[in-house]
């Protein structure tokens, strides 16, 4: 009895954290520290546990079957509440390129698939070992596929939509439902509804990464320039007759002249430490250890002290002359783990 337990929880729990694995090793850049990936299932384990009394409750007030309920309405309760995390992260500006939103996204499944198999594996312990492969191999990768792929759509909406970006989830939310709830139709037979996601999910995640390495890439080469060519300008002493320095100016009609000397100080750090965190990827890349020194920690401090002396209204006016987005603002966040 011991021994069938082992088998079926090593099936049920150890394909999704081999393939989520796999993830973070294709990531030449590094993007997501480990830690936050193992928080993130943490989360994704907590929405597992919440969306046990949502479905009995559901599944009570519902006069429906209970499979036409997995088919129909369990896909949108689940799929809403490991969006919730996925979009928090973006929100925070934790996720920055397409990889790290497929990385992140398949933990939050990872982590729902994990807690609601360990929870099968005590109240069921004498499922077939057949049902486990299709577990372990199909569903635990459907969720951890599903959530992967909101993520992916969300960020890219988001991306292209950033004043609608409430309205740009919705599209990445059907998408995961559905293939969700197609997933729970069985429309194949288990075994081969299970080689299909096997062959699919991978396939789009490669084509997922291939596109990101490059976006990396871009970024990296068009931003460090761009950055690059501003502190120049900046340290050179001839800001006062850049475009810059002339937008600077006409600030002073509003703003005191302390708070436009904060401007200033404000676009220099910031120009720093983008090309700084740039630098740091293009040496993970190279296979570089890297890691955050005291002095660059001094600077992020120094940064956030003058966000609050320039407040809102300031950082408005200067954002012209900013890279400010989604990848920019994540830079920051990677300077600071």
């Amino acid at each position: 009895m011991t021994g069938d337990f082992l088998t079926h929880a090593l099936l049920g729990l150890l394909p999704v954290c081999c393939f989520l694995a796999a993830l973070m090793y294709l990531d030449s850049y590094k993007l997501v520290p480990i830690r936050w990936v193992i928080a993130t299932i943490v989360l994704g384990c907590g929405m597992a546990v919440a969306s046990y009394p949502l479905n009995a409750a559901s599944l009570d007030r519902l006069d429906i079957e209970f499979i036409a309920y997995t088919r129909y309405v369990a896909p949108f309760i689940e799929e809403a509440l490991k969006a919730l995390i996925v979009i928090v992260l973006i929100r925070q500006n934790r996720i920055g390129f397409l990889v790290d939103a497929a990385i992140m996204g398949f933990a939050v499944g990872a982590g729902f698939a994990i807690l609601e198999n360990m929870y099968y594996l005590q109240v069921l312990p004498d499922m077939q070992l057949g049902t486990w492969i299709v577990r372990g191999f199909g569903t635990a990768i459907m969720h951890g596929g599903a959530t992967a792929i909101f993520a992916i759509i969300a960020h890219t909406m988001i991306g292209q939509y950033p004043k609608h970006s409430s309205a740009a989830l919705i599209p990445a939310y059907v998408v995961a439902t559905i293939t969700h709830s197609v997933f729970n139709h069985f429309f194949l037979t288990p075994v081969l509804n299970t080689l299909v996601v096997l062959v699919c999910l991978p396939l789009l995640l490669i084509i997922v990464f291939d596109r990101s390495e490059k976006s990396v890439s871009d970024w990296l080469g068009m931003g460090f320039d761009a950055d690059t060519e501003l502190l120049e300008l900046i340290n050179s002493g001839e800001l006062s007759s850049s475009k810059v320095g002339l937008y600077l100016h006409s600030l002073k009609e509003k703003f005191d002249g302390p708070v436009v000397a904060d401007l200033l100080c404000y676009l220099r750090l910031h120009t720093e430490l983008a090309i700084r965190a740039k630098g740091l990827l293009m040496m993970r890349e190279s296979g570089f250890e890297s890691k955050t020194g005291e002095e660059t920690r001094a600077k992020l401090e120094e940064l956030r002290f003058l966000e609050k002396s320039i407040g809102a209204t300031g950082k408005l006016a200067i954002k012209p002359f900013m890279q400010m987005s989604q990848k920019d603002l994540w830079q920051f966040y990677m300077l600071s783990n």
